[in-house]
C-alpha cells in the first residue's frame, strides 16, 4: 500500500530511471495521474504534459464507461458494450466529450502549447488502472501522434488491464502485482483525496521550471 500518489510517483521514477537524459516525455492522465507524473518528471528531469481523456458512459448507466477518447477525438470503445447504443447518440456524445476534453486541456495547460512528442518515448503515467479503458485510449491517442515508444507506468492495475496494456504498449511498469488488485485504485492508498483542477495547473506550471 502507498502512502499517497506522491510516494507512488517517486517509486515509479526509480523504475524508470533509465529514461533520464533520453528523448522522453512524461504524459500524465488528469487529474490524479498528474500528481504521480509530476514526481516522475521531476526525478528524471523530463518535460511533463497531459493526455486529456474523457469517458463515455452507457446512456442507461452513465457510471459504466463504454468508450474513452482524448482531446483530439481519438476514441476507443468496448465493442461488446455499445451494440445496443443508438449510433446517433454515440456520435453526439463523442463530439460533446471531445469538446470537454479539449476545454480541460486548455484549462490545465493555460498558455502552454502541448509538448512535442513525435519521435520521442512517451512515459504514460496514471495513479492506477481498474478497467484500463482510459489508459488504453491514451495509448491510442499518443500512438497516433507519432511517438517512437510507449511505456505505461502505474502503481496498481487489474490483471485484465495489464493484459491489455501488454498488447498495446511497448513496455509496462506496475509496482504492485496485478493479482493483488483490490477492485478499486483508491484501496491501494492510505490517502487518496480528490485532486482539484487548480492543483493540476500548479503542477504543470512547476514542471516547466523543473524540466531539463
Amino acid at each position: 500500500m502507498f502512502k499517497n500518489r506522491k510516494e507512488a510517483g517517486k517509486e515509479i521514477a526509480q523504475k524508470l530511471a533509465s529514461y533520464r537524459g533520453m528523448n522522453a516525455v512524461v504524459l500524465a492522465l488528469p487529474r490524479g495521474g498528474v500528481v504521480v507524473g509530476h514526481e516522475v518528471a521531476k526525478a528524471l528531469s523530463l518535460p511533463l504534459d497531459i493526455v486529456a481523456v474523457r469517458k463515455i458512459g452507457h446512456p442507461s448507466s452513465p457510471e459504466y464507461a463504454v468508450c474513452a477518447l482524448d482531446e483530439h477525438g481519438t476514441r476507443l470503445c468496448n465493442e461488446s458494450a455499445i451494440w445496443d447504443i443508438d449510433p446517433a447518440w454515440l456520435a453526439a456524445e463523442t463530439e460533446r466529450q471531445t469538446m470537454e476534453a479539449l476545454r480541460r486541456a486548455r484549462v490545465y495547460r493555460g498558455k502552454r502549447l502541448p509538448v512535442e512528442i513525435a519521435g520521442a518515448t512517451a512515459l504514460l503515467v496514471d495513479d492506477g488502472a481498474a478497467t484500463g479503458l482510459t489508459m488504453r485510449a491514451a495509448i491510442a491517442a499518443v500512438r497516433a501522434r507519432g511517438v517512437q515508444k510507449i511505456v505505461v507506468a502505474v502503481p496498481v492495475a487489474s490483471v485484465d488491464a495489464v493484459r491489455d496494456f501488454t498488447k498495446e504498449a511497448d513496455e509496462v511498469v506496475i509496482l504492485e502485482p496485478p493479482e493483488e488488485f483490490r477492485s478499486a485504485v483508491g484501496a491501494h492508498f492510505r490517502h487518496f483525496d480528490q485532486v482539484e483542477d487548480k492543483e493540476v495547473v500548479r503542477l504543470l506550471k512547476a514542471s516547466v521550471r523543473n524540466a531539463y
